[in-house]
């Protein structure tokens, strides 16, 4: 029985302890004070209107203007000529590029020449007999005829009978299939049009060349045109002669053009307009890209702002009273990062960078810029 007594008295004194120790705990816990209300600090800074300056950005490629695509009009094996025909070589005006073989046309024209000469001379005696002062001229014309040498021009008849006369003799055309073949015998010979560069060679010496294979491409490399799609809304902007600034896509030169020329159509599936360009710039390449800033028109009461600070298309936030308040602006023009607006007031105060979770009616410490 004591021993019952004892074993109730030391589960008493137990539960005495812990409900002792809770309560010597529950008074060392205090209060925690009401967490501070945060104001976010915002960038700020006062409209102050002005002229803004409207630039059309565009990126088009650079090509040249004067460029030629050379093909063969004739067959035969091209010859080794005095500068080899690779890309990179330069030419000036009237430098021979390439030249085919054209012994054995050249042997048909000589025959064709000769068949002109013996028919010319059958018919001297007829002349001088019914023409007799005709003969001369047509004698001096024969003196002067050599075949190794281009065709001299038939001498002018001096009446409609010795017209009649020559034609009747067919010299008239064997004069002309003459001409032609001389024509075609320039062919074999392809000259520079212009003083540039042989940009493309597809063809080298031995090769045979056929009728309509292409050759080659030949540009003149100080002289450029880039071609840019310009929304139509700005088309009574783009006058010729206007200068445009032109920068590489990788910022690492700038240049300058000039509007030569602008379409007068609409691309109806883009509602794009098409301006050319030229630029006159010895270090540009054909088939660079480059970015172009036409300067449009100058907006005027306008401001310029970063296109992250507009909300719903229409509204910027400004700061009134320490608060966040939406006020309406008219977006005027859109460049790649910024936005051209009217319709603010000249001291109003708007961000000038965006806030993270930003509301209408929130309190906000305001920072100068």
């Amino acid at each position: 029985m004591r021993k019952y007594y004892s074993v109730i008295l030391s589960i008493v004194l137990l539960a005495g302890a812990i409900y002792i120790f809770k309560l010597a705990n529950a008074s060392k816990v205090k209060q925690k004070p009401p967490a501070e209300k945060i104001i976010a600090s915002v960038y700020i800074d006062t409209v102050q209107n002005k002229n803004i300056p409207i630039i059309i950005s565009a990126t088009g490629s650079v090509t040249a203007k004067h460029k030629v695509e050379l093909f063969s009009e004739v067959q035969g094996i091209l010859k080794p000529s005095k500068k080899d025909f690779k890309s990179g070589t330069n030419y000036t005006k009237g430098e021979l590029l390439l030249s085919i073989a054209d012994d054995e046309f050249l042997a048909s024209l000589q025959a064709q020449r000769s068949s002109l000469f013996n028919a010319i001379t059958a018919i001297l005696p007829d002349i001088r007999l019914d023409f007799p002062n005709e003969y001369p001229k047509w004698q001096a014309y024969l003196n002067s005829f050599n075949i190794q040498h281009t065709t001299p021009k038939l001498p002018e008849t001096g009446s409609e009978k010795e017209k009649l006369f020559i034609s009747g003799k067919s010299i008239y055309t064997n004069y002309y299939q003459v001409k032609n073949a001389e024509v075609r015998l320039s062919k074999y010979q392809i000259k520079a049009p212009f003083s540039g560069i042989l940009t493309e060679s597809l063809v080298n010496s031995g090769t045979l060349i056929r009728v309509g294979q292409k050759l080659g491409e030949f540009i003149d490399p100080t002289v450029y045109e880039m071609q840019l799609a310009v929304n139509a809304s700005y088309a009574s902007y783009l006058t010729i002669g206007k200068t445009v600034e032109l920068e590489a896509l990788e910022g690492s030169a700038t240049y300058s053009g000039t509007v030569v020329r602008v379409n007068g159509k609409v691309d109806q599936a883009t509602q794009t307009i098409n301006v050319f360009i030229e630029i006159k710039d010895t270090s540009i390449k054909d088939g660079m890209y480059l970015e172009a800033k036409l300067n449009a028109k100058n907006e005027t009461d306008a401001l310029e702002i970063s296109r992250k600070l507009l909300q719903n298309e229409r509204q910027i936030y400004a700061v009134k009273d320490s608060t966040l308040q939406l006020i309406d602006v008219i977006p005027v023009f859109f460049n790649k990062e910024t936005v051209v607006i009217k319709g603010v007031e000249n001291g109003t105060l708007i961000l000038t960078k965006s806030v993270p979770g930003s509301y209408v009616g929130m309190k906000v410490k305001p920072l100068s810029n």
